[in-house]
């Protein structure tokens, strides 16, 4: 069993569409979600679904390996991002290398970095006139929106369209994809790690 965990810092709709797609696999377990915030509502999702949640503190998150004990506790394989707003710290990076994923709401290498999520991008996109917006699911490196992109999917961008409209094209577009290519991600990792 490949167990994950999933970071989550809002309402946690990406998670819980995750955990919903992995409820009876035989070869993935979401095993933790771990929030920045004590009052996320994707904390709730956690206690839907009796999955443990784990609240961590800024100062410890980047005092280099602190919260690492707590995923090998819970004997941790893989990290999603799912709406995650915090930088990940370069200890856990170099111990899960290719082994977190992020989504981000736009066509990456455009409308990335720090500071651009949730509405400020979508406001963004529509300040520049584009006539298409997506998602892209990526590698997490030591830099914002920066690692391999894994997957896109793009949506046309109508006469009109406001930021809140656009969020709602680009979630039913992260709801559709984000677990499928999280499963694809893992089977590919752990496969090529057995053949190694």
């Amino acid at each position: 069993m490949i167990n994950i965990a999933i970071f989550a810092s809002g309402a946690g709709s990406n998670a819980e569409k995750i955990v919903a797609f992995f409820e009876h696999s035989h070869t993935v377990s979401v095993n933790l979600i771990v929030s920045n915030r004590a009052n996320a509502r994707v904390l709730n999702v956690a206690g839907k679904w009796k999955i443990s949640a784990l609240i961590i503190e800024k100062e410890q998150f980047y005092s280099r390996d602190h919260y690492l004990g707590e995923l090998k506790k819970y004997q941790i394989d893989f990290i999603v991002l799912a709406g995650f707003l915090w930088k990940i710290p370069d200890a856990l990076i170099s111990s899960y290398r290719q082994k977190i994923i992020n989504i981000h709401p736009a066509l990456l290498p455009k409308y990335g970095g720090k500071n651009m999520y949730g509405n400020y991008v979508h406001e963004a996109v529509i300040a520049s006139n584009d006539k298409i917006s997506g998602i892209t699911i990526h590698y997490v490196d030591e830099h914002y929106d920066h690692g391999d992109v894994i997957f896109q999917a793009q949506c046309d961008i109508e006469p009109g369209e406001t930021a809140l409209s656009l969020a709602e094209k680009i979630h039913k577009l992260e709801h559709e994809h984000f677990p499928k290519i999280v499963e694809a991600v893992i089977k590919q990792t752990f496969k090529s790690e057995k053949s190694s």
